[in-house]
């Protein structure tokens, strides 16, 4: 039995120091160098733990063996997938639709328009104070926000205002005759060639109702109009966000990969339009200000991730760290919404800790909230938006706390299997997430030496 307990004893040393070994390094990799020291105590003590029990006198033989069992247990117990109540799919049967006039963006740029003022404000009376004093602060690039470069300003301008001169692109008619395609063999094409592009990651799903805004509100041209909802399939694009810049967050590094990813999103969402037009079929791509769709309830519903509290679309590997663009088309594809379920709705709940560290308080600490007949997480958008406009940066908090904003490492693909297994594991793996990297992150006062050098590719 001795023998027995001692190589049990030197497999579990083995193990868990190799875990934390694993841990340290790829903290310190990360830079996150709390984590490091932290995983560096833990192999040290784990290691006198278990080297105590293989040198033990025949004394301390029961406690080793209880030990072990516990473990053994517990570690059993940790690969049961258990969430009593989970409901799989939103009931989104009586969702109305969402006006785009209604977005923040949409509200903030009307004040140029005052004709357009008057017509909004006489829909919504409500909305007319708060917008007031939205449209009283700096708008982004000037110097009186908090964050403002001089000279890296002007490159999210010029990102913005290419996005907008690209508009054009993101729809044309097809070519006038039709060929003839096999829908699997395409939507596996579809695939590569965004991936080739840029993206990480693509989804389809037949398009319904409460997907499209049901008026268009972004732009003086067209404001007002409904939007295009003939369109069958929606194709959603998915581009991972660097970590080590939205790690800045609420810096200007922010707004800076924010815009590059936009860029990125719009660039082979444009192309994939392009190309299924090249076949005879309508498509047209919707990316940054130049939306008919909602983007995140598509990537939802396409099985590409799970709504997170924020409101952001919660990605199976990149988390909330990411940005969406959409292609729609009258050519019908089969879904791809077939995928199992990965329970972070069921961690967000229980988390909280994008709520706990908004600055504007925006991110409710309470259960999802109702709206257009639905319930799902959004935020305070004019509290979002109004923090936004104070800093000069579209802040970016809550991304950079969230637990899953980590690097595809072999670590975190291990934590992201183990949160999916059951609510005890998500209560130890938040635990430790708090431990390693902190509940609450300190906001500094100003942009790092170089805003760009964290968004080098190594």
């Amino acid at each position: 039995m001795s023998h027995i307990l001692t190589v049990i004893n030197s497999i579990i040393l083995i193990t868990t120091c190799f875990f934390f070994l694993i841990l340290g390094l790829s903290s310190f990799n990360e830079k996150e160098y709390r984590a490091a020291v932290i995983a560096a105590i833990f192999f040290a003590l784990n290691g006198i733990f278990w080297i105590f029990f293989l040198s033990a006198p025949d004394a301390f033989q029961g406690v080793n063996i209880f030990i072990v069992f516990i473990l053994v247990i517990f570690g059993l117990a940790s690969f049961i997938q258990f969430f009593p109540g989970k409901t799989l799919l939103r009931d989104t049967l009586d969702a109305e639709q969402y006006d785009e006039r209604n977005n923040m963006f949409a509200r903030n740029n009307i004040q140029h328009h005052p004709e357009l003022m008057a017509t909004y404000y006489a829909l919504h009376p409500e909305n007319q104070s708060v917008d007031r004093q939205i449209h009283q602060k700096p708008e982004f690039g000037e110097k009186e926000q908090l964050y403002h470069d001089t000279y890296t300003a002007p490159c999210y301008k010029a990102a913005f205002e290419y996005l907008e001169k690209s508009i054009p692109l993101s729809a044309d008619q097809p070519a006038p005759k039709k060929i003839a395609i096999d829908p699997l063999q395409f939507c596996r094409t579809i695939t590569d060639l965004s991936k080739f592009y840029g993206a990480c990651d693509v989804g389809f799903l037949k398009l319904l109702p409460h997907h499209f805004y049901s008026h268009k509100g972004r732009h003086a041209k067209g404001w007002g109009d409904k939007t295009d909802q003939t369109h069958k399939t929606a194709i959603t694009l998915v581009v991972p966000m660097r970590v080590e810049m939205i790690k800045k967050a609420p810096t200007s590094c922010v707004l800076q990969e924010s815009a590059q990813k936009y860029v990125e999103a719009a660039k082979i969402s444009n192309i994939l339009a392009g190309y299924i037009r090249q076949f005879g079929y309508q498509a047209r791509a919707h990316n940054d200000a130049n939306y008919d769709t909602l983007c995140v309830p598509i990537a939802v519903e396409s099985g590409l991730g799970e709504l997170g509290r924020m409101g952001l679309l919660m990605h199976r590997v990149h988390g909330p760290c990411v940005r969406l663009a959409t292609v729609t088309t009258n050519l019908e594809l089969p879904d791809s919404c077939l995928l199992k379920p990965l329970y972070m709705e069921e961690f967000c709940k229980i988390c909280k800790k994008c709520a706990d560290n908004c600055p504007s308080g925006s991110i409710t600490h309470g259960k999802e909230p109702l709206s257009r007949n639905i319930r799902h997480w959004s935020i305070h958008q004019e509290k979002c938006f109004s923090y936004w406009k104070t800093i000069g940066s579209d802040c970016g908090l809550c991304i950079s706390v969230c637990p899953y904003t980590k690097p595809d490492a072999l670590i975190h693909k291990f934590v992201r299997f183990y949160i999916s297994r059951n609510i005890l594991n998500q209560k130890i793996a938040l635990f430790m997430d708090d431990l390693l990297y902190g509940r609450y992150k300190k906001i500094v006062k100003t942009n790092p030496d170089k805003i760009f050098k964290q968004g080098q590719q190594k």
